[in-house]
């Protein structure tokens, strides 16, 4: 600063300089030419006006320049001020030590840039609040507010824009279930073959998407709408597959042909409704097949009733409730009859199915396991050496042990059916387990009658022994024990006497015919096949 300080007083001396030498050289010049010195001291007054008007000139300038640079400075520092304020930055502080011109222009500096960014922001903030407004209206919403002909904020201005990502997810998602509905309700409606009638319908199935107000309510709308035509379709489709039963029924009954059914079972690309009223119009026609058809079919609902009486094992007394099965007067009402006891039975059956799928399995076990019995009671089966007695043994308890099961099965199934329905099941006009008592009660008496007669008949055809004379040695030989012995399930109390019948038949020496010695074996034979069965029936 010093530097430049005196190279100005330099300068402002040579300006003095320069002005002692122009006076100089006007003296010189005046001498020269004779001028007075009365229009010398005119003259040089003349050039002092002029150089202090110049001056004066040049420092009422340079100080009204300085008023407009101090005016400047208070100015821009208001704007500067109310920038700030405006912005939301903080105040700017000038440094010491500047002067006037680095103040007035760094003060200028400072409001152009605070004043660009102003501009930008509001021209930022129209961009986002048109966007934020045309989001807000198409979602029905409250747009994010800030006060008009205020400055946002940096922070504003990232919260208009969070807001904004905000709306645009919200009205993708809206978009998209709108979308996802609107295709649901057009497919509803084609389905059910009907044309949109109210205007939340037309407005539903148009394609343009900004037609459409994507609002909470109107979604909810036509969710409700959705919702509706489902229902409807759902009960047309009940509708339908209910005709659709009525039919095949009838076909069944009448006896339709399978080209027939087929011309009528193809109904692809048709509405639901289409479908409905086409076989609506082949019930009414099967209909009055029926009605011209009345005794064959009563017939041959009489067969699928008899075949559901059998599945849930009903009983004469059971079946004979149902009068109507044994009237010959054909009419429609007793059509009408037969079909409500045949779906009555049919619903039975469904219910109990498990139940009385257990039952067939136990009533078909029996019948083997009273077979089995029956074997066992046989003496011919003694003669068979092939192994069939064992193999018929561990059948018989094979089967014995699964009736057993079965048995505790399905009086646990049957008690929990029972207490749930309220209302007992009868098997063959019983309870189950009364049912199975009687079985088991039939089979012993069965049994205790074939022994009976088996014993009649025996002492019906024994003929008058001939006392037969044993030597000492014979029973010597020693005599097999009375008590049975089993080994491995097998009765050796058979083997043991015939062996002794045999000894003591060949050392016999009683002189008998010969066909008589043979008779005695057979019947000992005999004898011992039956006592050992009867063992076999106590064990």
């Amino acid at each position: 600063m010093s530097r430049l300080t005196r190279k100005s007083e330099i300068l402002a001396s040579s300006i003095i300089s320069s002005t002692n030498k122009a006076l100089a050289s006007l003296m010189d010049i005046w001498d020269g030419l004779g001028v007075k010195e009365e229009m010398r001291l005119q003259r040089i007054e003349q050039v002092k006006r002029h150089i202090e008007e110049l001056l004066n000139k040049m420092i009422h300038e340079e100080r009204a320049m300085k008023d407009r640079l101090e005016k400047s400075i208070q100015f821009s520092r208001k704007e500067l001020k109310a920038l700030c304020h405006d912005l939301s930055v903080e105040e700017y502080k000038i440094e010491e030590n500047m002067t006037i011109l680095q103040i007035e222009k760094d003060l200028r500096v400072r409001v152009d840039v605070l004043t660009k960014q102003k501009s930008d922001r509001l021209e930022e903030l129209q961009i986002l609040q048109q966007e934020d407004q045309q989001l807000c209206s198409d979602l029905c919403v409250t747009p994010y507010y800030i006060p008009s002909g205020s400055i946002p904020s940096l922070e504003q201005l990232e919260q208009l824009k969070e807001h904004i990502m905000v709306q645009r997810e919200e009205k993708r998602t809206r978009l998209q279930a709108f979308s996802i509905l609107r295709a649901e309700i057009r497919q509803c409606l084609d389905d059910i073959g009907r044309q949109p009638e109210s205007s939340l319908e037309q407005d539903a199935i148009c394609d343009d998407d900004d037609a459409f107000f994507l609002t909470l309510e109107n979604n909810k709308a036509l969710t409700v709408l959705k919702t509706q035509l489902e229902l409807r379709k759902e009960a047309l489709l009940s509708t339908l597959n209910t005709i659709k039963e009525k039919v095949v029924s009838l076909w069944d009954l009448l006896q339709v042909t399978q080209e027939e059914r087929q011309a009528c079972e193809k109904t692809s690309g048709q509405s639901i409704r289409e479908e409905l009223s086409m076989w609506e119009s082949e019930l009414a026609r099967v209909e009055e097949l029926k009605m011209a058809n009345l005794k064959q079919l009563i017939l041959n609902i009489r067969k699928e009733l008899k075949d559901y009486w059998d599945k849930c094992f009903y009983s004469t007394e059971q079946t004979e409730q149902f009068a109507p099965y044994y009237c010959d007067d054909y009419t429609e009402d007793l059509l009408s009859q037969h079909d409500e006891e045949v779906i009555r039975m049919k619903a039975l059956y469904d219910k109990c199915k498990l139940i009385l799928d257990a039952v067939a399995k136990w009533e078909s076990s029996w019948t083997q396991f009273v077979i089995l019995e029956k074997k066992a009671l046989d003496p011919n089966r003694l003669l068979n050496r092939g192994g069939s007695l064992l193999k018929e043994e561990k059948e018989r308890a094979k089967l014995q042990k699964l009736l057993s099961k079965l048995e505790e099965e399905l009086k646990s199934r049957i008690d929990s059916w029972e207490l749930e329905q309220g209302c007992p099941l009868l098997i063959k006009g019983s309870k189950f387990m009364d049912h199975v008592a009687n079985q088991w009660e039939m089979l012993k008496q069965q049994k205790e009658r074939e022994k009976q007669d088996r014993t009649q008949k025996k002492e019906e055809t024994t003929p008058f022994k001939t006392p037969i004379k044993r030597p000492a040695a014979a029973y010597s030989q020693g005599t097999p024990s009375s008590k049975t012995r089993k080994i491995n399930g097998t009765n050796y109390s058979t083997m043991s006497r015939t062996n002794v019948t045999h000894s003591s038949v060949s050392q016999t020496t009683v002189k008998v015919p010969l066909p008589t010695i043979k008779e005695e074996i057979s019947k000992k034979s005999c004898k011992d096949a039956i006592f050992n069965s009867t063992i076999n029936e106590n064990l």
